[in-house]
């Protein structure tokens, strides 16, 4: 039993450290839980008076909240004496016992209670000792729990310590001592015996970042600080026995009594700042100015391609600026007073627009971007005055050198639509031009089918023009001129961005487009953008000529005979040169180049299928059919709507108008000057459309309804993405037909002409998905073909677009290597046969040959 006791006491006494670390975890963690409220308050208190918060309050409250704070603090303390008690040894060993496996201290200090006289059973005691005395070997001081949220669940605690920080970063423990000197009766007494004193702060404006200064650490003598610095003077003793004298605020009404115990004033000058009487003191201020924001534009503004300004800038400020503007007046002086600019224009407001300030980053000085679309200003293009402002905290502002530059807008290179937005800005500059605006429009609408590409503009055109001439008989109210002013916009962009259908349409389109910005000095950014729509507008027709190619195989090659053609490589070559020259401003060898690629695009034709029409081309001939009878029906409803303007408004107007081509039976009979006095853009041979009555209109668009319905019910590629899209576009032209139908019988002409364009639109819409539709066919059924029309097909061209003779081909592969680097052109050629070797959708034997070629090469 000895030599067992013996073992127990040695594990026992090496547990002494950890028992001892342990118990005093015991005690932080009762300490902590009982006296949290207790500390809790003492830092409140001294975080309130280490912020000066007695100094600023009434006597009466200063004193009232110090009793409550004693008694809260006793009270803490009380409740904390009662909670809190001394961990014994016992409980700390408990703890530690109860954290190791099988609690072998408790093991240890037992005895053998049966089988003492058995030596069986005390070498299996002896062994059990032993084992217990490695565990508590292994045991480590427990980790005191500090966590108190479940007392504690408002974080009150954190509160008083949150409040503490901040009285130590900006406080002073100074502070703690002056609450003896609001002492009732004794304050004199103690100030008198302490002798007079003083305090003084001087905080700098927060947008400077500048620190505060404790004026009490600052020897007399000179300093500096920034302008509109706050300085704060506390004065402690009699009255009298301090006072103050500055002159750095520059005050002359509103003075306090130098005495006064609590000053307050703002440093703008230099000056002196004096503290007369026991431990007084002078110092001489000098002030640091706030310059004025620098504001410049770098350069002048630039044009988007949408026709956006762009304007560079530059702000700089010492300390950084809070706000910008731009300011856009009209540059009355400079403007080209001619035609529709001739009258005074109308008092408008000037432009004013913020200025973007940089996000991250340094406000002090930065470059920044303003963009602002203001195409449809009045001001668009004209001259301007563009005046750059900032401001910074302080108030003071800078200003930009005037810039007299044109106000940047969108271009419009279409002829007709460059006129209509003319007579546009004419409108909105004085709406006395409207008489002259009304002339000009029914000039360039004269002979509609020889500039008018899309129906509806026209439409919409004339009938803004018919309403113009009615506003101005009666005068044009601010409302209806900026009505004019945006449908006049909406049928310029109209004309400008087109609705064609077709792609060799969109590439003579893209074409014209481009030689119009060449003639015109678009911009670079222009001259791109529109060589990247001729590009795509040339990669799709000769992607649908390719198509059609291959699909009339032999017989198509036979029946080109000697028809000029040109391979893909040549095209590719063709427009990077032309881009090439643009870009190297070589404008007149451009144009010419840009005659060539018209001369080439005259040759190049599509191929028409024969043979029996298919399902699909039965259905686009079905919905050509009735597009066609329903711009005749909106022919005849506009020439109804004439007849009304003419009964109401004269005879002496809208003669000789024709309709667009592709509208109605009476196209190009219209009127000639000197025929049809008193009807106002009557249309057609006599007895024309103007006799119809509104209900044989709405009985034939009826008609033209229920036949939509049945072509609807008959269109093939039900489930394709495409099928789908030109149903949902039939059907929205089968609700416009129906609201035409219920505006004619109800004679509302011009809500019908409404929805018949509508129609019109939609009906285009149908055919542009079927039309898709079809050739997504088509291309699926040529790569099935693909492989046995190349072996059927003796003029067929390899995968280069080469042609086995050079009959009919313009230019040859000699050709197309003069005047280059015949290295770089190889390197190029090599690119592209592995480009092609790579493209896994290509047939069989043409992977054949270009890896054939790579073998060689």
């Amino acid at each position: 039993m000895t030599l067992e006791r013996t073992t127990s006491n040695d594990a026992l006494t090496r547990l002494r450290w950890p028992l001892l670390l342990t118990r005093w975890g015991m005690v932080a963690e009762r300490v902590t839980r009982a006296f949290w409220p207790f500390w809790s308050v003492v830092l409140l208190v001294l975080a309130a008076l280490m912020l000066g918060l007695h100094e600023s309050l009434p006597l009466e409250i200063v004193w009232g909240g110090f009793v409550v704070a004693v008694l809260a603090a006793l009270g803490s303390l009380y409740w904390g004496i009662r909670r809190f008690h001394w961990p014994h040894a016992d409980e700390a060993m408990d703890r530690l016992d109860r954290t190791l496996p099988g609690r072998p201290i408790t093991a240890l200090a037992d005895t053998q209670a049966i089988g003492g006289e058995d030596a069986a059973s005390q070498a299996v005691w002896k062994a059990h000792l032993a084992r217990m005395a490695e565990r508590a070997a292994s045991a480590r001081a427990v980790e005191p729990d500090l966590r108190i949220s479940a007392r504690d669940p408002y974080a009150l605690r954190y509160v008083a310590v949150l409040f503490f920080a901040v009285a130590l970063l900006f406080g002073s423990f100074l502070r703690v001592t002056t609450v003896t000197e609001m002492t009732p009766g004794l304050g004199g007494t103690g100030a008198v015996a302490a002798g007079p004193s003083w305090e003084g702060w001087i905080e700098p404006p927060a947008y400077t970042g500048k620190p505060s200064l404790y004026l009490n650490d600052i020897p007399p003598g000179d300093f500096a600080v920034p302008e509109a610095s706050r300085v704060t003077l506390r004065l402690y003793g009699d009255a009298g026995d301090l006072t103050v004298a500055e002159t750095v605020s520059g005050r002359t009404e509103g003075l306090q009594s130098a005495a006064d115990p609590s000053q307050t004033f703002e440093i703008h000058q230099p000056g002196t700042i004096r503290i007369d009487g026991p431990g007084g003191a002078e110092w001489k201020v000098d002030v640091i100015g706030d310059t004025p924001p620098v504001v410049a534009a770098l350069g002048e503004p630039e044009r988007g391609l949408g026709g956006e300004m762009r304007q560079n800038f530059r702000v700089e400020d010492d300390y950084g600026v809070r706000l910008g503007r731009a300011e856009i007046s009209l540059d009355l002086d400079a403007v080209d007073r001619r035609y529709g600019l001739a009258m005074e224009p109308e008092q408008r407001e000037m432009i004013v627009l913020d200025l973007p300030m940089t996000i991250s980053g340094d406000r002090a000085n930065f470059e920044e971007v303003l963009i602002e679309n203001l195409s449809e200003h009045p001001w668009a293009m004209l001259p301007v005055k563009l005046e750059l402002f900032a401001e910074d905290d302080l108030g003071q502002t800078g200003q930009s050198e005037p810039n007299h530059v044109v106000l940047p807008g969108r271009r419009f290179f279409d002829p007709l639509a460059n006129a209509i937005v003319e007579m546009r800005r004419d409108l909105l500059w004085n709406r006395e031009n409207g008489p002259r605006i009304a002339q000009v429009l029914r000039a360039i609408s004269h002979r509609a089918d020889e500039v008018f590409d899309s129906e509806t503009a026209y439409l919409k055109l004339r009938f803004a023009l018919r309403r113009l001439e009615l506003f101005n008989d009666y005068g044009i109210t601010d409302e209806q001129q900026a009505e004019l002013a945006q449908v006049l916009w909406d049928i310029a962009t109209l004309i400008e961005d087109g609705n064609l259908t077709g792609a060799l349409e969109r590439l003579r389109e893209a074409r014209e487009r481009l030689e119009e910005a060449m003639r015109n000095g678009a911009t670079d950014e222009e001259i791109a953008e529109l060589m990247r729509e001729l590009r795509e507008a040339m990669n799709d027709y000769m992607r649908q000529l390719a198509e059609q190619q291959r699909q009339d195989g032999q017989q198509q090659a036979e029946q080109q005979g000697d028809m000029r053609e040109i391979t893909g490589d040549q095209l590719e070559a063709l427009m990077e040169r032309l881009q090439q020259l643009m870009e190297e401003g070589r404008m007149d060898e451009a144009m010419e180049l840009m005659e060539r690629l018209a001369e080439l695009m005259e040759n190049m034709q599509v191929a028409e299928g024969e043979g029996q029409p298919s399902p699909g081309q039965q259905a686009m001939d079905g919905l050509a059919d009735t597009l066609r009878q329903q711009q005749d029906l909106s022919d005849e409803t506009f020439g109804d709507l004439q007849e009304q303007f003419g009964q109401q408004g004269g005879g002496q107007q809208g003669q000789g108008q024709q309709m667009p081509p592709g509208q109605g039976g009476n196209q190009g009979q219209g009127q000639q000057p000197g025929q049809g006095q008193g009807q106002q853009g009557q249309m057609g041979p006599q007895g024309g459309p103007g006799d119809l009555d509104a209900d044989t209109l709405a009985e034939r668009q009826r008609s033209l309804r229920e036949e939509l319905g049945r072509q609807q019910g008959n269109l093939p590629g039900a489930g394709t993405p495409e099928g789908d899209a030109a149903r949902d576009a039939l059907g929205r032209a089968g609700r416009a037909m129906d609201d035409a139908e219920d505006a004619l019988r109800e004679d509302d002409l011009a809500g019908a002409l409404d929805s018949q364009s509508e129609a019109i639109e939609a009906l285009r819409d149908g055919m542009r998905e079927l039309g898709d539709m079809m050739a997504q066919n088509q291309q699926n059924q040529g790569q099935q073909g693909e492989a046995q029309g190349q072996a059927n097909n003796s003029q067929a061209r390899d995968p280069l677009g080469r042609e086995p003779g050079s009959n009919g081909q313009i230019g040859t592969e000699e050709e197309m290597l003069q005047g280059d680097d015949v290295y770089r052109r190889a390197r190029e050629l090599l690119d592209e046969i592995r480009r092609r070797s790579s493209d896994q959708t290509r047939p069989d034997g043409e992977l054949d040959y270009l890896r054939r070629l790579l073998d060689r090469f």
